[in-house]
């Protein structure tokens, strides 16, 4: 019996790791942007430059979100293909 998921398909948490990578990128170039000139010696960025550093956690949650929602599909999916499911 052939599997019936096409490999081209996307299951239901991979949009929100894909969003949160992104984001998660997004913080670390901020990160990065933010600390260079300190170590350089230069005039620090304003607050506002911190703040968005905090993307990068962002991401990560989101990512994580995804994650724990995949798995969650997962287990349904088991559980439904599983013999005597039927509780």
């Amino acid at each position: 019996m052939r599997d019936k998921t096409q490999t081209n398909s996307a299951a239901p948490g991979d949009r929100l790791i894909r969003a949160g990578a992104v984001v998660f990128f997004l913080g670390a170039v901020a990160t990065l942007v933010t600390v260079a000139p300190l170590f350089v010696g230069a005039r620090p960025f304003p607050t506002y430059m911190f703040g968005l550093s905090m993307l990068m956690a962002v991401g990560f949650l989101v990512a994580g979100a995804g994650v724990l929602r995949s798995v969650s599909a997962g287990r349904r999916q088991a559980r439904g293909a599983a013999p005597g499911a039927s509780r």
